[in-house]
Order: structure tokens, then sequence, then C-alpha cells
């Protein structure tokens, strides 16, 4: 039998695997506390890890770098509550926990490429039963957003109830609710995009930036196109404040609503009260205005597919085969109002 000699014994293999495929190891793992650990393992670790370009950073609270420190878990509900409010008087408690703020994070990183951040939780308060979803494009400004929002989710099999809320009605469950949901993700769209700019300003070399609620609620996307832009108006860069906060402008917008009280999907998937707005900027050079009712709704469908995945993926398609039940015009105002709009006619 072969006795492995004294140099033998002394080699460690895992030295021998070469540095480009260690990186693409700890792209492959993105977690920014576990590539922080992986660099205490070794000094070749840490030289490495600061090297790789694909990172996910998960937070718990955020404070911005800005010099007026602000909570951003407490800002967002505290704008939700003046609107749903109207609505529902419920309150959800408070969470102030903080963390430290992503640039000071990320400041040991050198090559980020694509870059996920994860907040904690969603920030609309809903109804029991009741789902949202909205993703929302950014360049130096809002671009477009999606927002799907159903009220029960069952199986086509199941008793009908018979308590659908009259979508036009006075209850606070049909119409008014879907527009305080629609304003609301808007804001907290602007917001989360004003958390990113010291991270794209420092970072100049980042192709892809997501921000994204833990439980699948929102998602802010920047692709390399909507960072270049930012980018180059950085200069020209307008936000406003939400009470005593910043945010991003939100542009003036259109709105574009359809709502089916029942959808039934392949797989015996049965959902009540679906909605699906697709808003788009009509900020010059951003929105392209269309002649024909069909471009319009090719365009919103070149919005919305894609956005979510899954069964809401699949309700989205549906939902843009219905009549729009809502086509208005919005701009925010400095207190988030909304200060005109355009009812769809023979709509509503």
């Amino acid at each position: 039998m072969h006795s492995p000699s004294e140099s033998e014994q002394q080699i460690d293999c895992f030295d021998q695997i070469p540095d480009s495929l260690v990186l693409l190891i700890f792209n492959q793992v993105s977690d920014i506390k576990t590539l922080i650990r992986c660099g205490a393992v070794s000094k070749r670790f840490n030289s490495l890890v600061p090297q790789a370009d694909h990172l996910l950073l998960k937070v718990d609270c955020v404070i911005s770098t800005d010099t007026s420190d602000w909570f951003l878990l407490h800002l967002l509900r505290s704008i939700y509550r003046s609107l749903q409010d109207l609505v529902s008087p419920k309150r959800l408690p408070i969470q102030t926990r903080c963390r430290n703020s992503p640039t000071k994070i990320l400041g040991g990183f050198e090559n980020i490429r694509r870059l996920e951040v994860e907040l904690p939780a969603g920030d609309l308060r809903l109804e029991k039963g009741a789902v949202l979803r909205w993703r929302a494009v950014f360049g130096r400004t809002l671009k477009s957003c999606v927002i799907f929002a159903v009220r029960t989710i069952g199986e086509s099999t199941d008793e009908e109830s018979g308590d659908e809320i009259d979508f036009y009605g006075d209850g606070g469950g049909g119409l008014k609710l879907r527009v305080v949901w629609t304003i609301s993700a808007l804001i907290a769209a602007s917001v989360r995009h004003y958390l990113l700019k010291d991270v794209i300003r420092d970072h100049r070399e980042i192709e892809s930036l997501v921000l994204r609620d833990r439980e699948g609620e929102g998602k802010v996307v920047m692709d390399k196109e909507g960072l270049k832009e930012f980018r180059e108006g950085e200069e020209e860069q307008v936000s406003s404040t939400v009470g005593w906060k910043n945010r991003t402008t939100v542009p003036p917008v259109r709105m574009r609503m359809r709502h089916e009280p029942r959808l039934d999907l392949p797989g015996g998937v049965r959902m009540k009260g679906a909605t699906l707005v697709v808003v788009r900027s009509t900020e010059e050079g951003i929105h392209h205005p269309t002649e024909t009712e069909a471009e319009e709704q090719k365009e919103d469908a070149v919005i919305a597919v894609g956005s979510f995945g899954g069964v809401f993926g699949d309700a989205v398609e549906a939902l843009l085969k219905s009549r729009i039940v809502l086509d208005y015009l919005v701009k925010l105002g400095e207190r988030n109002a909304v200060k005109s709009w355009r009812d769809a006619p023979n709509y509503c």
C-alpha cells in the first residue's frame, strides 16, 4: 500500500481550486452576511470575497445616509395610515429596530454587477385573505408600475359565499380601496427608489439593481439602461417631501384598471375581487402616446406580462383580456393627493 509522503500530506487540495471557481461559488452564495463570514475563514477568502459581483443584502431596517436620518419602515407605515384610515381604522404596531445603511454595508465590495436588496416585509395593510403584488421599473424616475390585488384565493370547487362587495359601492371594499392601494404602492416604490440613490452613486459598476420585500409584496427594478439614465441625470434628480421625509418625485402617470369579481384559472384556482392596474409615466421621453385602443392594450401587455410568476402571472394575463373599468391621469401633490384624474367614459 502506498503511503503518502510528507510533502503530499502538507498539500491542501482546496488550495488547488482556481480563484475564478471560488468566485463563481461566492456569486452563487450571494448573501452578504454569509460572504462576510466566509472572508474570516482564510486570508485567501478574505481577499476574494470583496471581488464577488452578485450580492444579496438582507436588512431588517434601514437608516438613510442623509443628515436627517429616518426609519424607513416607520416612514412607510406612517404614509399608508393617512391613506388607509379612509378605509379601515385598524392600525398595526410599528417596528423601529434599525441597522446600518446599505451604502456602508456595501463599502467593502469592489466589483458589484448585480445587487439585490431585501427588506423584511411589505407595508400595505390588507384585509384578511387579501393579496397584493407590485413591480415598479425606474430610471431617473418612475417608468412603469404593475399592481395586482385580489381579495380571496380558493378552489373553483368552493361554494359561492355571495358576499362579494359591490365594486362601485361605498362600503370601502371596492374601487375606493383599490385606488388607495394603487397610490400607496406608488409611494412605497418612490421611497425605496430614493433609498437606493447613494448605492447607485457610490457603485457605478452596478448593472442590475433590485429592491424587494421578503414576503414578495413589492419590487423596485433598475436595469442597465435605467441605471445609466439615473447617473446621467444625477444632477437633475428631483425629490419631494412625504410629511417630513424624502422620496423620488413620481411624475404624472396614466393608470388603467381592470377588474373581475370572479376569476377562474387553470389548476382549479378561483380568485375573487381580482384587480390589475397598469401605471405608465406620461413624462416626455418616457411615455410614447399611441393612437388606438388596440395599441394601448398591447403596450399594457408588454409592461404587465412577466411581472409576476405562478398563479399571479396567470391572473395578470387573464385580466389583460378584461375591459378597463377605470382610466385616469394622476399627479401626486406635495401631500400625496391625487391632483387630477379622468374616469373612463361609460365604465364607472
